[in-house]
């Protein structure tokens, strides 16, 4: 058994790349109080880390990105996080990037790194941004991508998979990682209100309890706990929380803006022995695939290759619905 942290940040909105480094100091500073503050109590192994923790999409478009935020995955603040998970033998969920590839001239993608003692063992770009606000590519907008969207590592604390703020509320994405094998699925998130931890609209805590529970798996969960004027228009409760395969809640910091971490067990012994165990409430192996057919259907046509803008993804959006009726 060992200890997760879901960790959240609240920094000021960055305009420049150069803004960067200051974060992933600040968050290794936060990694490292963490398991040395708790050392005596807990093992924490596992740290994650909020979406747009080092740069957030404010310029509204895909070139502005690319001069001012955008940098490639690894990068010199990834090396920051594996001199840390190789001096302490953790594993770090970093925030995410906007991500530049050479391989996809003129694309950001929203991408989030697994760093461990090895280095930088997976990169996910999240595959559901948050339209139309966010004109990021997803791996889905390319018919030849060449890397595993889905990315699943078997590491000594379980097998752990990642999606991003959105993705959660695509069932398939999460589900997806499971059939993959992922026994812990973590969550890196800007979750803003009105969709936070709150009644009527606790939509954040109701997701993560639900993805756990249906697919039987550790559920970390990483949100931003921004202020409304680091972030304008939008403010963030925070909220990170640990969620155990059945949807318990093992903790969760109290909403609100500002830095927190928030710790938790993982025990993947009592996690694998029950789903070697159980009959009922396997809803992986209850899965009858072959009589849902609506994602063989194609409803939001990919970029194929056009610029993407705000105006292009409503476009797009119109023409999904179409594919609704």
């Amino acid at each position: 058994m060992y200890y997760a942290a879901a960790c959240q940040t609240d920094f000021p909105c960055p305009a420049d790349r150069s803004e960067i480094a200051a974060r992933a100091r600040r968050m290794c500073e936060i990694a490292e109080q963490a398991i040395l503050g708790y050392e005596p109590f807990f093992d924490v192994r596992l740290l994650a880390f909020p979406e747009f923790a080092h740069a957030v999409p404010i310029h509204d478009s895909v070139d502005k990105l690319l001069r001012h935020l955008a940098i490639p995955v690894p990068n010199e603040h990834t090396d920051r996080y594996h001199a840390l998970a190789r001096k302490y033998g953790c594993y770090i969920q970093t925030g995410t990037f906007l991500e530049r590839d050479d391989d996809y001239p003129g694309t950001v993608f929203n991408t989030t790194a697994l760093v461990g003692p090895q280095g930088v063992l997976a990169k996910y770009r999240k595959v559901n941004p948050w339209i139309p606000w966010e004109i990021h590519a997803s791996p889905h907008d390319f018919p030849d991508y060449a890397d595993d969207p889905f990315p699943v590592v078997d590491t000594e604390l379980g097998k752990l998979g990642v999606a991003i703020c959105y993705d959660w509320l695509f069932p398939e994405t999460i589900r997806e990682l499971a059939f993959r094998g992922a026994e812990v699925l973590i969550r890196v998130s800007a979750y803003m209100d009105p969709w936070g931890t709150a009644a009527p609209m606790d939509w954040w805590t109701l997701v993560n309890r639900t993805r756990a529970l249906e697919n039987t798996a550790y559920v970390v969960a990483a949100n931003q706990g921004a202020k409304l004027e680091n972030y304008p228009p939008f403010s963030w409760p925070g909220g990170s929380m640990v969620v155990d395969y059945d949807g318990r809640v093992l903790a969760q910091a109290d909403p609100g803006a500002g830095e927190k971490v928030v710790v938790a067990p993982i025990n993947i012994d009592m996690l694998r022995a029950e789903r070697e165990r159980r009959l009922g409430h396997d809803t992986r192996a209850h899965f009858r695939s072959a009589v849902h057919r609506y994602a063989g259907r194609a409803y939001l046509e990919p970029a194929t290759g056009a610029e993407i803008s705000s105006d292009a993804l409503k476009a797009r959006i119109v023409a999904a619905r179409r594919e609704l009726k």
